[in-house]
């Protein structure tokens, strides 16, 4: 039995994590589970066929790090990989389809005990309108054991990863429904205050701050609800209605701006979907609304003024 687990692992390897997915595929691996009787490869395609996220890409920068260093680490972007996607993140959106990147960025080791401990600064992003930068973080890694997220227990790696996979899914549920990341926030707030309590308490006081920041900015979650929507009765040919949520989307700004200013998530918010923006409010000739768009995203003045002028023409 336990040869055959290790081949279903296996394919299970490529055909995930290759991103082999076709319906021969499919059939391949029902096949192979059926003749194994493995219950537990049965559990493990089922839980990755609910996984929120789609494709995770990691990208390790180990330059700063010595060859034998470099060697105690080789597996890790692998392992990242398999822990967010096998894990169950949310059993209420379990088909989002998330595009997941993450850089971690390796500065230094520490001993410390029988332990080593990584010092690094990391990226994640949805490769949209959500990124987050974290310039600080320490934990310890070991290729010869799995990366499993304990809701209870903290540990420094998976914590890390788990507080920004929340963080990612929270602001991909508010694009669902209004407040639909609450719960997702509320967890990487839990997390952050157990690792602010733990051992390996760097950093745990911003995220902790950063959280708080992102789900208290209700104008910013108003207007990237409103955003999604509109975007889509507009390519649904709902010109009426995509303007109703534009306008719902400029307001969202201004309570945004008027409750906590020009913070990072609006503005990185606001460079991503400019262009888009500025284009629909063109094509339904809202002269006003790209006015306001001038005053609420001042980087961008140039890029509305430009669009203003090819209305005026």
């Amino acid at each position: 039995m336990l040869g055959n687990s290790v081949k279903i692992l296996n394919f299970l390897n490529s055909f995930f994590y290759k991103q082999l997915v076709n319906k021969n595929d499919l059939i391949q691996f029902l096949v192979m589970v059926i003749r194994n009787s493995s219950l537990f490869a049965v559990f493990l395609f089922f839980n990755l066929l609910n996984a929120q996220f789609e494709s995770v890409r990691v990208t390790i920068d180990d330059r700063l790090l010595r060859s034998e260093e470099k060697q105690d680490i080789i597996n890790l972007s692998n392992d990242v990989k398999r822990f967010v996607q096998t894990t169950s993140w949310d059993d209420n959106y379990s088909d989002l389809n998330i595009n997941l990147y993450i850089q971690i960025i390796f500065e230094s080791i520490t001993v410390k005990g029988n332990e080593t401990v990584y010092n690094c600064q990391a990226m994640f992003s949805n490769g949209k309108d959500l990124r987050y930068f974290d310039k600080s973080t320490q934990f310890y890694y070991s290729s010869s054991t799995s990366l499993y997220y304990d809701p209870v227990l903290f540990e420094p790696l998976t914590g890390f990863l788990a507080f920004y996979v929340h963080l990612i899914l929270a602001g991909e549920i508010d694009t669902y429904e209004f407040n639909g990341g609450n719960s997702s926030y509320e967890l990487a707030r839990d997390i952050a205050i157990r690792g602010s309590a733990s051992d390996y308490k760097k950093g745990w006081s911003s995220r902790l701050s950063e959280v708080d920041d992102l789900s208290r900015n209700i104008g910013l979650r108003k207007a990237r609800l409103a955003f999604y929507i509109a975007s889509e009765l507009f390519e649904q040919g709902d010109v009426e209605g995509a303007l109703q949520e534009l306008e719902i989307m400029l307001n969202g700004l201004e309570e945004s701006y008027r409750d906590v200013g020009r913070e990072n998530s609006t503005q990185y918010f606001l460079k991503v979907k400019s262009d888009k923006i500025a284009e629909i409010l063109t094509f339904l000739n809202k002269k006003e609304l790209l006015k306001d768009m001038k005053e609420l995203d001042p980087d961008r003045r140039d890029l509305y003024q430009s669009f203003l002028e090819t209305i005026s023409e």
